[in-house]
């Protein structure tokens, strides 16, 4: 083994336990701890020729560890940013009103009370704004299995929006754009 591969154990026996308790109680997780640990001794590694001698490698490795959490939180708060930007902009695109968050949450358990198959063909439909034809080849069905399908689950969910107590009026029925159904 070479003298930097001898130094670098020496220090990461030393100094693991140390730099693992920092970032542990510096981050959110167990698993961002985890991160900014490895990539800490990923960097002590690369740079293991500027590693001072005796007690100065430890103060150093505190240093790069210091650093790459900075790093780590500077990334948590572009994702951060990120979410919030495509939070935004899908409440912009599918949002309501607030005064219809009730009636959302009565029409997401009466969905919830359906079959399997049922949720997934509606949401196949509503969702990613898939026709018949498009479902029956996914699902390897006939188009006419599928159209009975739909409509037996249609109507399935219009019953358990009954008993939900949720009316709606034609101009409420959502048909994805350009399709027909």
């Amino acid at each position: 083994m070479s003298d930097d591969t001898h130094r670098f154990e020496a220090v990461y026996r030393a100094t693991y336990d140390q730099i693992t308790a920092y970032a542990g109680r510096r981050c959110d997780s167990p698993q961002d701890a985890a991160d900014v640990v490895a990539e800490t001794f990923v960097i002590v590694w690369r740079k293991i020729e500027v590693l001072p001698p005796g007690a100065q490698a430890r103060l150093w490795v505190y240093g790069v560890a210091r650093n790459v959490l900075a790093d780590h939180r500077r990334g948590a708060l572009r994702r951060q940013a990120r979410h919030r930007d495509l939070d935004a902009e899908m409440a912009d695109l599918y949002g309501d009103l607030a005064d219809r968050s009730v009636e959302r949450n009565a029409i997401a358990q009466a969905f919830a009370t359906l079959p399997e198959d049922d949720r997934e063909l509606l949401a196949l439909v509503a969702w990613e704004g898939m026709d018949r034809r498009e479902i029956a080849a996914m699902l390897g069905l006939s188009r006419n299995a599928v159209r009975i399908r739909l409509h037996r689950a249609r109507r399935r969910l219009s019953r358990a929006l009954e008993v939900a107590d949720v009316r709606f009026t034609p101009t409420d029925a959502v048909v994805p754009t350009g399709r027909s159904l």
